[in-house]
């Protein structure tokens, strides 16, 4: 039978990437290893980008003319592709946000203030970024709820039976990520969310490591609310999107108040509120950055997201075996369920260092906490440094960083 990896045309792919032609460092080819914290932008999202500007710039809803008309239809079409893309059950049940972190503070401030009360329990993983994190802290100091923290195993994995085991009759909410941005552990969405429902409490999940990686499906893990960010899956910052159950964002208040977000207003009778998502979505929003959203979500489906994602665990497979043989190193999290990204560190080598020299060498990687403390405490570390991989990435990248890693290793060790 054919490896299908060997089906994803990696070089026509990177040939729409102008960023991965660049040299740094006196001619040396850029390898870009940071895809966990930003993706690169391919030409056609560009091209997206380029074009509402040139062509039919103009504010949303309400306009008349024929630009504010093609504006709407490129932006609320965007809405309808993220749906289609989380296969939810109806193009309301998507807000677009600024990103992961301002959706899951939504949820926070919305459904949270509106519904829990002192003595309520949030329940986090030890794996969260920090956006999934802060929020629940801060609800915590002006609400009085407890916020609960599923462990994570020595492996990265997050130990079910303790997560079973934390249920009380105040549980309401249980706010997972979906892969850790620090560990690349993929988390059983499904099988979390079917415990939650068990003991009555709703299930909101941070997808932004997932969306680039693996086909996600709100309707088949039947979530609650699932949020993404737009810079993650090869799209501009500046955008993202919420799922939440219709039903569920129905009851919710707003968050933020102003134009769009009404039904109408009065001196005398006070403000009604839109619909959703319209309720969510205060001000003029950010339309060329959903416009090229919409592209970017486009681009990346049609490349087929079973080949995507055998490539990247060949990827993946390749480095954990490379950097398995250099001295000193260990690799963070080694889950049985993984996407690409490997977190490392070196004995007698401080993660900055090798993060600085190494880009001497053409080649990105991140260094530090990567907004997870707790879980790297957890490890007894204060950083590691992080190689994550996308769609465009290559075996020779991947052995052009370990080449110059252990250039680096060799230097300052």
């Amino acid at each position: 039978m054919m490896d299908s990896a060997l089906m994803l045309d990696v070089d026509a792919i990177r040939a729409q990437f102008p960023i991965l032609g660049r040299e740094l460092h006196d001619g040396k080819p850029l390898v870009y290893l940071d895809n966990a914290a930003t993706t690169q932008t391919p030409e056609p999202v560009l091209e997206a980008w380029n074009d509402y500007f040139r062509r039919y710039n103009a504010n949303i809803h309400r306009g008349l003319h024929t630009l504010a008309d093609e504006a709407t239809a490129a932006f609320e079409q965007a809405r309808d592709t993220v749906r289609e893309f989380l296969n939810a059950a109806r193009v309301e049940e998507i807000i677009f946000t600024r990103g992961t972190t301002e959706a899951i503070n939504l949820v926070a401030n919305t459904w949270g203030r509106a519904n829990l009360r002192e003595g309520d329990e949030v329940m986090i993983s030890a794996m969260e970024h920090h956006s999934n994190i802060v929020p629940w802290q801060m609800l915590a100091t002006s609400l009085g709820i407890t916020v609960k923290v599923i462990p994570v195993d020595q492996r990265g994995v997050l130990d079910m039976q303790a997560y079973q085991a934390l249920f009380t009759e105040r549980t309401r909410l249980v706010a997972v990520t979906h892969v850790s941005n620090a560990l690349g552990t993929i988390n059983p969405i499904r099988e979390m969310a079917d415990i939650a429902h068990d003991h009555g409490a709703l299930i909101l999940v941070d997808g932004a490591q997932a969306v680039a990686h693996a086909r996600v499906d709100v309707t088949e893990m039947d979530v609650d609310f699932y949020a993404f960010s737009g810079h993650k899956i090869y799209g501009p910052t500046g955008i993202g999107a919420l799922y939440g159950r219709y039903e569920l964002l129905d009851a919710m208040p707003p968050w933020q108040g102003g134009g769009e977000m009404i039904s109408r207003v009065s001196f005398d009778d006070g403000t009604t509120f839109a619909a959703p998502p319209h309720k969510f979505e205060a001000g003029t929003p950010a339309i060329a950055e959903a416009v090229a959203l919409d592209r970017a979500i486009r681009w990346l489906t049609s490349l087929h997201f079973d080949l995507v994602s055998d490539w990247e665990q060949r990827l993946l497979t390749h480095a954990t075996e490379r950097m398995q043989s250099i001295d000193g190193l260990s690799i963070i999290g080694q889950a049985p369920e993984k996407c690409g990204v490997i977190s490392f560190v070196v004995e007698g080598a401080h993660s900055q260092d090798i993060g600085l020299l190494i880009d001497q060498f053409g080649v990105a990687i991140r260094t530090g906490h990567h907004c997870a403390q707790p879980l790297l405490r957890s490890f007894g570390l204060d950083a590691t440094c992080r190689a994550s991989f996308g769609v465009y990435n290559t075996l020779e990248e991947v052995d052009a960083f370990v080449d110059a890693l252990e250039r680096v290793l060799a230097m300052v060790r």
